[in-house]
């Protein structure tokens, strides 16, 4: 299993981590995106195939639409299996929003209303596609900017609800957590607090940028301070969990983004040395 502190493995530090392992860099594991290696052959499998020899390897998608109403697309789900089967990741995890709609593809993570037939859609499909990948999914709380007038309950006990009825896992993004109260006004620190640690096995951190209406979560930018401060108090609360810096565009030289992981370090070993706070 993958452990510690990660990134996400991006085109611009294919060379980087050829020229010397993952592990002499300082990392525990990486991060890819599924999409990204779903097709058999090509440079960019022969580049994860000489990598991974020397790291964990988490799978991360963005296709999966588990909320959606069209049916789960059958043949992504057997091209995602066989990427399984080759990579043996530690871990594999998608959103949990929804994205298809008429058998069209939105290319967008868009947030569910938060309702008990939500609930329901959603731990059936969980079901459907942990049996064809034959393994538990993480699903990752998504950046939202709108919310829905259905909404019966919210986004945290949703998310931890979903958790619990489809016997899958988590995938807290921190930033994301961020991002969404400050556009719906809840206490990003009460979201935190109501997650079910035993379920959140990964943590991401990454940027976002400020506009006229509030933050929008982008993954260009450095993370920002008050996104490490709701970090601090997610390990007091859910203790060490794997995590990684999320960066996909504006992605700086390989020396920065491990910099910044070592920000990530700092931070959760001082918080683990801080009594939580109520």
């Amino acid at each position: 299993m993958g452990s510690g502190f990660g990134l996400g493995l991006r085109t611009e530090h294919y060379a980087d981590f050829r020229a010397r392992p993952p592990r002499e860099w300082g990392l525990d594991w990486l991060e890819i995106i599924s999409e990204n290696y779903l097709v058999p052959g090509g440079r960019p499998l022969a580049h994860l195939d000489a990598i991974r020899r020397d790291i964990p390897i988490a799978m991360h998608g963005v296709s999966l639409a588990i909320g959606s109403a069209d049916p789960l697309d059958r043949g992504y789900l057997r091209e995602l299996r066989a990427l399984i089967d080759r990579v043996q990741p530690c871990r594999v995890s998608d959103h949990l929003c929804w994205g298809r709609v008429d058998h069209r593809y939105l290319h967008d993570l868009l947030p569910l209303p938060y309702t008990e037939a939500m609930l329901r859609h959603v731990v059936d499909r969980i079901a459907q596609a942990q049996d064809l990948l034959g393994r538990r999914l993480l699903l990752e709380n998504v950046s939202s900017y709108v919310g829905w007038q259905a909404d019966e309950m919210d986004e945290a006990s949703f998310l931890a609800e979903v958790a619990r009825r489809a016997d899958c896992e988590i995938l807290l993004d921190v930033n994301n957590v961020w991002v969404s109260a400050q556009h719906h006004g809840f206490d990003p620190r009460a979201f935190i607090d109501a997650m079910p640690a035993a379920r959140v096995t990964q943590l991401h951190l990454a940027g976002h940028q400020m506009t006229e209406d509030g933050p929008i979560d982008t993954h260009d930018h450095p993370v920002s301070e008050p996104v490490w401060a709701l970090y601090a108090h997610t390990v007091r609360q859910l203790g060490e969990v794997p995590v990684m810096i999320e960066r996909d565009d504006h992605i700086p030289p390989l020396p920065a983004l491990l910099s910044e992981l070592d920000t990530a370090r700092r931070v959760a070993r001082d918080a683990l040395l801080e009594p939580v706070t109520p």
